[in-house]
């Protein structure tokens, strides 16, 4: 997928090396995820993205430089439904815009091939993340309580948002 001079390449890896070091830039953001891709739980959290069924992740670049990855999640293609997540962005290009390029790509390709309801699920401690879904159009469906334990133990509420491809403006019709 490709958008000027972003795009997103197939995870795999090749690029592991430099999205070990991106993640590593910024050690204290991975509190608020509920899995680390810090430098001690890279390696491990890495393979395991790898071999997730139901996933497909992207390495994120802009130009050549790997900034990020994000990743289709949970894709039941028989509903029409995915979630779009484990995402993560170096903190220079984070309220620039750029999320906003990434996901706008992703869910053009998710729509464009048939899904019909796109989700993303955001810690409720993450008001960043919220507003940045709620700006991109994405409908506050609600919180599921107590939904999963991240890696630090905190026990999270997950708030709930979806675009359907009849909100989403290149699909609506």
């Amino acid at each position: 997928m490709a958008d000027g001079e972003l795009w997103l390449d197939p995870l795999h890896e090749t690029h592991r090396d430099a999205l070990g070091a991106a993640c590593a830039r910024d050690t204290s953001i991975w509190q608020i995820y509920s899995v680390s891709y810090g430098p001690e739980q890279f390696a491990q959290n890495f393979n395991a993205l790898l071999s997730r069924q139901g996933w497909r992740p992207f390495a994120m670049f802009e130009r050549d430089e790997l900034v990020g990855m994000s990743a289709y999640i949970a894709i039941d293609e028989g509903r029409g439904v995915l979630e779009i997540g484990n995402t993560y962005i170096v903190s220079e290009k984070r309220g620039t815009g750029f999320n906003r390029m990434v996901k706008q790509l992703m869910i053009d390709r998710a729509f464009s091939c048939g899904f019909r309801r796109i989700e993303f699920r955001v810690d409720a401690r993450n008001r960043r993340s919220q507003a940045a879904m709620a700006k991109l159009g994405g409908v506050r469906e609600g919180v599921i309580r107590a939904e999963r334990i991240t890696w630090t133990g905190h026990v999270r509420d997950t708030v709930l948002f979806s675009i359907l491809a009849s909100e989403w403006p290149s699909t609506a019709g």
